[in-house]
Order: C-alpha cells, then sequence, then structure tokens
C-alpha cells in the first residue's frame, strides 16, 4: 500500500460564480510531488470546488493504488467536517460529491485533516491557475505529471 498525501483547494469569483479546483498529490514518505490537477467547473460555489478537488485527487490515487492509504489536507473546515463525519452535508451538491469521494478507496484508508490557508498555497494557486487560463481563453485543465 501506497501512502499519499493531498493538499486539496477550490476557488470561486463570486461564489457562487466561475469555479476551478486545484489539488496537489504527494508521496506519503518523501514528500515528493507525485500529480498535480486541476480544472475548471463551470458556475459553483467556493465549497462545490473544495468537494471538486478532493474527488480529483482521491480518483487519481485510486488510479495509482486502489489500496493506498491517504491522509488529506485542505484549509477547508467544512469539508473536513464533514468526510470525517462530524458534520451534516445539507447542500445537494455536496451530499452528491462526498458519496461520490467516499466511493472512490475502502473505507478507512483516507483521513482528513485541516490546515490553515497559508499552508495550502500549492493547490490554491492551481485552482486560480486554472481559472486565470480559463477566462483567458485557454482550457482551464492542469494535469502534472
Amino acid at each position: 500500500m501506497t501512502r499519499f498525501i493531498v493538499e486539496a483547494d477550490g476557488a470561486s469569483r463570486g461564489n457562487p460564480g466561475d469555479a476551478s479546483y486545484g489539488t496537489v498529490i504527494l508521496h506519503g514518505e518523501t514528500g515528493e510531488v507525485v500529480a498535480e490537477r486541476a480544472g475548471v467547473l463551470g458556475h459553483a460555489t467556493n465549497n462545490v470546488a473544495e468537494y471538486n478537488g478532493l474527488v480529483a485527487a482521491l480518483e487519481f490515487i485510486a488510479s495509482v493504488d486502489s489500496d493506498a492509504i491517504v491522509e488529506v489536507r485542505m484549509d477547508s473546515k467544512l469539508v473536513v467536517e464533514q468526510m470525517s463525519g462530524r458534520w451534516k452535508i445539507k447542500h445537494p451538491d455536496m451530499q452528491s460529491l462526498a458519496i461520490r469521494a467516499r466511493q472512490i478507496l475502502p473505507v478507512g484508508n483516507v483521513t482528513y485533516t485541516w490546515i490553515p490557508r497559508e499552508d495550502n498555497k500549492r493547490a490554491d494557486a492551481l485552482a486560480n491557475e486554472a481559472l486565470d487560463t480559463h477566462l483567458s481563453g485557454g482550457s482551464g485543465i492542469i494535469e502534472r505529471p
């Protein structure tokens, strides 16, 4: 089983407004960046964008190792608390994204940690890069490597 650390974030200009997500996947032992993913979502809230960043990261990890152990680090207290099962999820869009996220990897293989916004700068920068690229006429999709 491979260990990964995920840093995920979402952006929404207008909230709701033009939205995107960004996520950085790190090797859990070395801390090296394994992959970066970002994309544009259209019109959505920041919270929906945050959930999309989480889903994108987990889907990438599952494609590499379907039994991986993952620590998700996010500056969204809402997503961390909801995905940890401590807070209810009332918004229908977030409910469906949370269900999707829980189905990607085995139950118990993913833990959630809240981090301060300043510790999530890489994921935030990716989300904003995707949105800026899209608004400038580009695709707004980032996949490295």
